[in-house]
């Protein structure tokens, strides 16, 4: 199988070489096939320079050039367009994820499951310098996505995941153009039924740059992305029991 790795940025020019590079050497230390597509979200600083850089130096390197509305869900969208491994993972670019883990999550797919979600709150994890009211916000978030959905995640939001290429596909279209995509896609991939695991993951916070995830602005947007996924989801239940009772 082979691994694709889904990284936007904006203005990670202090961090894109070393989180790529960095992966890299993993993937490669634990023989996995792979290609990394880099999507440069409408960057201002040196960020395309360094991109180029890395693209001229490393062949299973592709980058994407964004300049169109930016946002995080457009970017990781548009990348997953141009995914052509079995098996594809999004990844920050800021180095807050373990590019550990990544191999990790991928031994997991071998097993058999279609989707790993990683979890910064559960035994094994290791989590350094997330903000007091962002992490408070994620916990209040989280289990009120794991009560409405009866689900065991407890992570969720976590822009980290893997998943087949499959499960991506048929959970199109997708429609988050900003960080409510990282609950858009595990979120529907449940729903329609495919099996997925989670696994403790190393988090540290960006050492240099701009968190790009505004909590005012992202709230709604998130309600919104979980209501109407939950809605699809009653749908659904309620389009498998008017099967069951034709059959009877």
């Amino acid at each position: 199988m082979m691994l694709s790795i889904v990284i936007p940025v904006h203005n990670e020019e202090d961090s894109v070489k070393k989180t790529v590079t960095d992966i890299i050497a993993e993937l490669d230390k634990a023989h996995i096939k792979n290609e990394i597509i880099i999507i440069d979200d409408n960057s201002i600083d040196s960020t395309p320079k360094v991109i180029a850089d890395l693209t001229s130096g490393y062949p299973n390197i592709k980058s994407i050039r964004r300049n169109s509305l930016k946002g995080f869900g457009g970017a990781i969208r548009e990348g997953l367009m141009h995914v052509n491994g079995d098996v594809v993972a999004t990844v920050m670019g800021d180095l807050s994820d373990d590019p550990r883990d990544i191999v990790r999550y991928f031994r997991k797919i071998e097993e058999g499951y279609d989707c790993v979600f990683g979890s910064r709150f559960i035994k094994g994890s290791v989590v350094k310098d997330y903000p007091g009211l962002k992490l408070l916000i994620n916990r209040v978030a989280n289990n009120f996505v794991r009560i409405l959905f009866w689900v065991k995640p407890n992570d969720l939001t976590n822009g980290f995941k893997m998943y087949k290429t499959e499960v991506i596909n048929a959970i199109q279209p997708l429609q988050a153009l900003y960080f409510n995509i990282t609950i858009e896609i595990p979120l529907k991939a449940i729903v329609r039924g495919f099996s997925y695991t989670q696994i403790p993951i190393s988090w540290y916070g960006r050492k240099s740059g701009v968190s790009k995830l505004g909590i005012r602005q992202m709230g709604r947007k998130y309600l919104f992305t979980v209501l109407y996924i939950w809605l699809e989801k009653m749908l659904l239940k309620d389009e498998v029991n008017k099967f069951a009772k034709e059959q009877w």
